[in-house]
């Protein structure tokens, strides 16, 4: 039932899923989930629509609530900022990634412009439809995508450290 949308948007999809997430393991595990929902939800899907803005407005929902939960942990809340800088301290550094500078600029963006940049410059989704996956009127989106670029251009232009 769902294995030929897997075939034909699994690629794309965990392209997206990478884009948005830091690490290649959240990306992995947002993938999942959001094949997860859609086959759980799949008896919500209209045909006669297209299924790649159904398959990514569930992916976007998917890591916003992800984003939620992670907020709202209790090992995010710490009682002094001497125990956060203690529990920063004993997490191993990252192992430095080799992205663009403009990627690293991209996903330096504030959540809700950096979205609408992944959705229609990375996803090469029009107006209409990255409106409808962020559930945000068209001209939210132009405005989004406006100061996102203004943003860009002073990062890159400034080469600041990202």
């Amino acid at each position: 039932m769902i294995d030929p949308y897997i075939r034909q948007y699994g690629r794309r999809l965990y392209g997206f899923c990478r884009t948005l997430c830091a690490n290649p393991f959240d990306a992995d595990d947002l993938y999942q989930e959001t094949w997860l929902k859609a086959v759980s939800h799949f008896a919500q899907y209209d045909p006669s629509m297209p299924f790649e803005p159904w398959l990514t407005k569930i992916c976007v929902n998917t890591y916003r609530n992800t984003l939620r939960r992670m907020a709202r942990s209790p090992l995010l809340h710490f009682s002094s900022s001497d125990e956060q800088e203690r529990l920063l301290q004993s997490v191993p550094a990252p192992e430095p990634e080799d992205h663009s500078t403009l990627y690293e600029a991209v996903r330096q963006l504030p959540e809700k412009l950096r979205l609408a940049v992944v959705l229609f410059y990375f996803r090469d989704m029009d107006i209409a439809s990255t409106a409808a996956i962020l559930n945000i009127p068209a001209g939210t989106v132009k405005s989004r995508l406006n100061k996102a670029r203004r943003l860009l251009k002073e990062a890159l232009a400034n080469e600041i450290e990202l």
